[in-house]
C-alpha cells in the first residue's frame, strides 16, 4: 500500500520544497500500480509450501576466467549462455527484485519489491529515491549490510565496475547516507521514473571484503555474499558447487519463498554443445537448454524420453526475446554506407535456413524488439508518427511512406530480381561487379569475415557466405576462441558479427549502452554497430523519459523503425518458447509468462535419495 506523506516529516529530513509529497512502498512499479499488495506472502507461481532439498546438477555452456562479475577484465560464469535462467549464480543481492537479471519477475513487466531493502521512498516528481534497508539484512559472514555498503556499491561500480553499470548508474547526482539502514540517491534531473528500478538492480556488495582488495582483477575467490547461496567449490573453468546458506536471513521473506528450494547447484561447464548433449542422454545432468532447432526435432527420441524418466517441454512465453542479428561495423568504411548494409541483408535466405536446417522451428525477426509490444510495425501513427516528424529531412523519406520489411524468399535461392536490387545499391555505393568480383573505384575487391565464437554456427552461415559470393563479395567465415573473440569485440576489431543483445520488458539504459554516439567509440562498449546518430540520441532521451506505457511503447517503435531503416543489423529469427527437456524428477507450479523460472522448482520428495 502506497501512502503520501508530508516531505517535511522529520523522519525524512529531506531539504525539498515544502508541499510536495513523497510516496513509501513495499515495491515500486514504473508505470501503473504493483500487482502484489503490502501484505502478500509469495508469489502466484511458486509453491510456498515447496520442500527443500536435492541437489540440481546443470550444464553451463562455455568456461569461466573469473567469479567476479562486475568488472571489464575476464568472463565469469553469468557471461556465458543461460546461465541467469537457472536461477543460481555468482551474483550479489540487490536491493529489489523483479527487474533486472538477479531475480526477474514472473508476471509483471515493470515492478520491483524490496529484498535488501524493506521499503522504498521516491518523490512524485522522481527526483530522488531512499531505500530503507532491512535490518536483518546481513552477509555471509555475518556483517550487517548497511547504508555505507551500499554507497560504496554505487561508487565501486560507477568507478571501476563494467560499461554496463556506468551506463545504468550515470544519473545520479549525489549519494546522501541518512542513517546507517537509509540512502538517499538524488538524480541530476527529475521525472526518471525508470531509474529507480536501475538503482533496485544494483548489486550491494560488501565494503569490508573489498577493502584491500583490486576490485578490477579476476578471482578465483568466491567474493563475499549475502544471498540464499554460496560458493562451495570452484574448479577454474570447468565446474562450480553453489550449497544453500541454511540459516540464509531472507529465507522467509515473500519474495524468496517457494524459491530456492534445492540444497546444492552443481555445474559442470561444456565448451562443445554436441558432448553436453549426450552428457545429458547418459544422465550427467538433470535440466538441457535447447538451442538447435535440428535437436529439438531429432535429437529425443533416446531411451528415457521414451520411458518418461525425462521430459521433453517447449512453454510458450511472453518474454521480450533477444535482439538477434549479424551486424555490420559501421566504423569501417565498407560497411558505413547504409546502402550496402541494405544489400548485405538482401542476401541473407532465411526461409532456406529455417527450412533445410531449422526443420522451420524458427519466426523471422523484423525488428530489434522480437515477441513485444515494442515491435514496430505498418507505418507510424500517433504519438510514434509525432516523436518522428521533426526529422523527416534526416531520416529515409520511405520510413514514413513504407512499412519495413525483411527480405522473403520461397525458400529456395535469392530470387533474380533480390539480386538486381542488390547489386543496384552496391552500385549506387560505388561498387561494381567486374567478372567474379564486386570492385571499388579503385580496384579493391569488397571483402568481409564474419567472426564467430560458436563453431555450430559455420553450418547455418556458411549458405550466407556462399549467397554474398554469387554477386562479387569475398566473405569468410573465421571462428576463434572466446578470449580472442571478446577481446576483438570490445576493440571493435571485426567486419561483422552474429551477436544478440539481450532485450527487457522495459527497454531503458540498456538501450543507450547499444546505441547512443557516447558509446560508438568506448571499448567494451555493446554498440557493436557503431550508430552514431542525432536522431537515435534523441529518442533515447524519450525513452527514458517516458511518464507512461504509453509514452514508452511509441518511443520504442520510434527507435526501432529509425534503426532498420538504417540497416545496421540483418535481422535474424526467434523463438517465442523455451525449450528444454528435465530429469522427472522435479515438480513446479507454473511457467510464469515473463521467465522460466527453475528457480522455484523442487525435487519430489521421492526423488531426493536418487
Amino acid at each position: 500500500m502506497i501512502r503520501p506523506l508530508l516531505l517535511l516529516s522529520l523522519s525524512l529530513a529531506l531539504s525539498f520544497p515544502a508541499g510536495a509529497t513523497i510516496s513509501e512502498s513495499h515495491g515500486y512499479a514504473q508505470f501503473g500500480t504493483l500487482k502484489y499488495p503490502a501484505k502478500f506472502t509469495h508469489f502466484d507461481w511458486v509453491n510456498p509450501q515447496a520442500p527443500k532439498g536435492g541437489t540440481l546438477r546443470a550444464m553451463a555452456f562455455g568456461t569461466f576466467d573469473t567469479l567476479n562479475p562486475y568488472t571489464f577484465k575476464g568472463s565469469s560464469p553469468v557471461t556465458t549462455p543461460n546461465f541467469l535462467q537457472y536461477g543460481v549464480s555468482e551474483l550479489n543481492e540487490t536491493l529489489m527484485v523483479g527487474t533486472g537479471q538477479y531475480d526477474p519477475s514472473g508476471d509483471e513487466a515493470t515492478s520491483s519489491y524490496g529484498l535488501i531493502a524493506g521499503s522504498v521512498e521516491y518523490s512524485d516528481d522522481r527526483s530522488w529515491v531512499v531505500f530503507n534497508l532491512r535490518p536483518e539484512a546481513h552477509f555471509h559472514d555475518g556483517k550487517p549490510i548497511t547504508a555505507a555498503d551500499v554507497a560504496f556499491s554505487y561508487r565501486t561500480l560507477l568507478k571501476e565496475g563494467h560499461p554496463i553499470y556506468r551506463t545504468n548508474l550515470q544519473e545520479v547526482q549525489r549519494v546522501d547516507i541518512l542513517n546507517p539502514r537509509r540512502i538517499r540517491f538524488v538524480f541530476k534531473r527529475a521525472g526518471n521514473p525508470l531509474l529507480i528500478l536501475r538503482l533496485g538492480e544494483m548489486p550491494v556488495l560488501p565494503a569490508h571484503y573489498w577493502k584491500g582488495r583490486d576490485f578490477k582483477a579476476t578471482t578465483f575467490e568466491p567474493p563475499l555474499g549475502s544471498g540464499p547461496y554460496r560458493i562451495t567449490q570452484v574448479q577454474p573453468g570447468r565446474r562450480l558447487v553453489f550449497e544453500r546458506v541454511k540459516n540464509y536471513w531472507g529465507k522467509d521473506l515473500a519474495v524468496n519463498r517457494g524459491k530456492y528450494n534445492v540444497d546444492r547447484v552443481e555445474y559442470e561447464f561444456y565448451r562443445d554443445s554436441a558432448v553436453a548433449f549426450e552428457a545429458f542422454k547418459a544422465g550427467e545432468f538433470d535440466i538441457y537448454i535447447e538451442h538447435q532447432a535440428k535437436n529439438w526435432a531429432n535429437g529425443y527420441n533416446f531411451p528415457a524420453v521414451r520411458r518418461g524418466d525425462v521430459i521433453k517441454a517447449q512453454i510458450p512465453h511472453k518474454i521480450p526475446t533477444q535482439t538477434q542479428g549479424l551486424f555490420m561495423n559501421s566504423r569501417r568504411a565498407t560497411f558505413s554506407d547504409a546502402r550496402v548494409r541494405q544489400a548485405l541483408g538482401l542476401m541473407l535466405d532465411f526461409e532456406w535456413t529455417n527450412r533445410a536446417l531449422f526443420s522451420s522451428a524458427y519466426q523471422r525477426a523484423s525488428s530489434y524488439y522480437p515477441n513485444s509490444e515494442f515491435a514496430a510495425s505498418g507505418l507510424p501513427v500517433g504519438k510514434e508518427w509525432l516523436l518522428l516528424a521533426p526529422y523527416r529531412k534526416q531520416l529515409p523519406t520511405a520510413l514514413f511512406t513504407e512499412p519495413y520489411k525483411v527480405s522473403h524468399t520461397d525458400g529456395r535461392g535469392i530470387n533474380r530480381q533480390t539480386l538486381r536490387q542488390a547489386l543496384d545499391l552496391l552500385g549506387q555505393a560505388g561498387w561494381k561487379l567486374t567478372g567474379p568480383r564486386l570492385l571499388n573505384s579503385a580496384g579493391q575487391p569488397l571483402k568481409l569475415e564474419l567472426l564467430l565464437v560458436n563453431p555450430n554456427l559455420e553450418r547455418i552461415l556458411q549458405p550466407y557466405v556462399e549467397n554474398l559470393a554469387s554477386i562479387g563479395i569475398e566473405a569468410r567465415l573465421r571462428t576463434v576462441d572466446r578470449a580472442q573473440y571478446k577481446q576483438r569485440l570490445d576493440q571493435f576489431d571485426f567486419d561483422m558479427i552474429l551477436m544478440t543483445l539481450n532485450q527487457t520488458l522495459s527497454p531503458g539504459l540498456e538501450q543507450w549502452l547499444y546505441f547512443h554516439s557516447s558509446q560508438a567509440s568506448t571499448k567494451g562498449s555493446k554498440n557493436y554497430a557503431g550508430v552514431k546518430d542525432p536522431v537515435v540520441d534523441h529518442l533515447l532521451d524519450t525513452l527514458l523519459a517516458a511518464q507512461s506505457r504509453e509514452d514508452q511503447v511509441a518511443a520504442a517503435r520510434a527507435l526501432d523503425r529509425v534503426l532498420l531503416w538504417q540497416y545496421y543489423m540483418i535481422p535474424n529469427w526467434y523463438l517465442d518458447n523455451h525449450r528444454l527437456a528435465y530429469r522427472n524428477r522435479f515438480a513446479f507450479v507454473a511457467t510464469p509468462p515473463y521467465t522460466l523460472g527453475l528457480n522455484s522448482w523442487w525435487i519430489k520428495p521421492s526423488e531426493k535419495a536418487q
